[in-house]
């Protein structure tokens, strides 16, 4: 599905040190010692707010495109720390360091997947380290976008401060369940460990009819459903190609119930991260 119609021109900061591709440029020029400079223009369809990881794929798209210009081109480690530093623009981590070092943030949860492609574990070590996670073989998704806008801060500012230990226990044993899932390729397993018991619970409410549609696609057949990101873009996973009409119409339906309507996309998670395409 293209951009939809309804989105219009969407303003973004032209200062690089408040774009989140101008910063991660900054960033690599600076460690780099580049005596070059980039003119970027981004095209995506992405809205902003949709918790689809618009930022860090303007970031990543930066870094992947100037590296392909420069006569000694860099490694996917030393290009995540740069995308790393502009997805910091969105995250409000201003700590993260634009000149001389580059220090990781620890919002890499976009940043890595979109580099690198697949399923993957954002590892905040010093260096940061990515952790392929084995996609299961017949997983698709069906991603539904909300026609709303969620700012990533906010939403993080409605999440509690703490999390109980009963919480955390529980969460702590459907991840390491989720993860054997995947690298087991079990299906049965992964339906009944996919459950986001902490995250989603706190955010529901600011997404009308966002509970409702992810109970809908369980009920239509998904292996599960939950959140994007921060919102309100809502996800599931389904297993093949045949359930995901089923599942994409019953979340669709119950957004519309709440009266928001909703654009989908549907198709196998991509193995492949960023990378140059030619000319079409």
């Amino acid at each position: 599905m293209g951009r939809p119609a309804f989105e219009g021109d969407q303003a973004l900061p032209t200062d690089p040190e408040r774009n989140t591709a101008g910063r991660a440029l900054l960033a690599m020029t600076a460690d780099l010692g580049l005596e070059i400079g980039f003119r970027v223009r981004i095209e995506k369809g992405i809205p902003l707010g949709s918790g689809m990881g618009g930022s860090a794929s303007s970031a990543v798209g930066a870094v992947v495109a100037a590296n392909a210009l420069l006569d000694s081109p860099q490694p996917k480690d030393r290009l995540l720390r740069y995308a790393l530093a502009g997805e910091a623009v969105a995250s409000g981590a201003a700590h993260a360091a634009v000149h001389g070092d580059i220090v990781a943030a620890v919002h890499g949860d976009n940043v890595a997947p979109c580099l690198y492609g697949g399923l993957c574990c954002f590892l905040p070590t010093e260096p940061p380290e990515v952790i392929e996670i084995r996609l299961p073989s017949e997983v698709w998704c069906v991603l539904v976008r909300p026609r709303l806008r969620q700012d990533t801060v906010a939403q993080r500012a409605l999440l509690a401060e703490h999390v109980r230990l009963e919480d955390f226990v529980r969460q702590s044993a459907h991840l390491a369940a989720f993860i054997s899932a995947c690298h087991c390729d079990d299906l049965e397993l992964l339906r009944r460990a996919m459950r986001d018991l902490v995250i989603a619970p706190q955010r529901f409410d600011s997404i009308p009819g966002g509970a409702a549609a992810c109970a809908a696609a369980r009920t239509a057949g998904a292996l599960g459903a939950s959140i994007a990101g921060s919102g309100p873009s809502l996800f599931a996973w389904v297993e093949g190609e045949s359930p995901c009409a089923a599942v994409r119409d019953g979340m669709v339906a119950a957004l519309a119930s709440h009266e928001v309507a909703a654009d989908v996309w549907i198709g196998p998670p991509s193995v492949e991260g960023a990378r140059i395409l030619g000319p079409s």
